[in-house]
């Protein structure tokens, strides 16, 4: 067994990884044929993809998807701009850093789902209510990792560039963005696949248009395939979101180097 421990390569990794995928399709169609699961309330994978063709041939599917879609994109826009701003002025201002300490570590803590009864007091049961929740979970992702990024610009270059009395503009660009902003792509990212979360849960459990709701309607009414089809578009939505976010970040951060340490594995 000792290929077992043999570090992988990344042809190595990536058939590892797709052998996975297929060892889980497979025991997703096989247990619940034999029995070992209840077929009625996990169908084999078939019936899954089956019911997942008719899903998509509807206009519902594809009207419920771009309602998530756009209630993620809007929360996370909200949350990266309040972040971004925020972790600024926390990190750059030792003053404000300290005055705000303790009330961030108070409520960074509290889940955002506890403010679901506050949400549909405030909003019904529209987008505005979900908007509350994403904001509140994904924007402190945004917030610890700029706060961390402005604290961690380098004095000597900052004194430096004052002395030598470089526009403010120049300082911002050369000396801080190139410090906060691997920080900022990690923050985004992280931000992102919280926000999508908290864009389900909404659909979910307060009833916001989008395919948490209508994985809500397929189980109220017996679809059960349905069901599990649409959780399968949340998981691959979920999926495409990281790797497309993953790609953004190789681009930003083509210079930096943890990217060029990642490329060379």
């Amino acid at each position: 067994m000792w290929f077992l421990w043999t570090p992988l390569n990344a042809v190595q990794r990536a058939w590892a990884g797709v052998a996975g995928v297929v060892v889980f399709l497979v025991c997703l169609q096989v247990l619940p044929l034999t029995g070992a699961v209840d077929p009625k309330h996990t169908p084999p994978l078939s019936e899954v993809i089956s019911a997942l063709v008719s899903r998509l041939a509807t206009p519902q599917f594809w009207e419920a998807l771009l309602n998530t879609l756009t209630t993620w994109g809007i929360g996370l826009g909200i949350s990266v701009a309040i972040g971004v701003v925020a972790g600024l002025l926390i990190g750059g201002i030792p003053v404000v850093r300290e005055f705000t300490a303790s009330t961030i570590e108070f409520l960074r803590p509290i889940p955002s789902v506890a403010f679901i009864p506050l949400a549909v007091l405030l909003y019904g049961t529209g987008r505005d209510a979900t908007l509350l929740l994403i904001i509140y979970a994904a924007v402190w992702q945004m917030l610890i990792q700029v706060s961390y990024g402005a604290q961690d610009v380098d004095p000597v270059a900052r004194d430096t560039a004052r002395s030598y009395r470089f526009p403010k503009g120049f300082t911002l660009i050369n000396v801080v963005v190139p410090t906060v902003l691997p920080y900022a792509v990690t923050g985004f990212r992280l931000s992102a696949s919280v926000a999508l979360i908290l864009a389900i849960t909404g659909e979910l459990i307060i009833g916001t248009p989008g395919l948490g709701k209508l994985i809500v309607i397929a189980q109220e009414s017996g679809a059960v395939a349905s069901m599990y089809a649409l959780v399968l578009v949340t998981g691959f939505l979920g999926l495409a979101v990281n790797v497309i976010v993953r790609m953004m970040e190789r681009r930003v951060l083509h210079w930096h180097a943890s990217v060029r340490r990642e490329g060379m594995k």
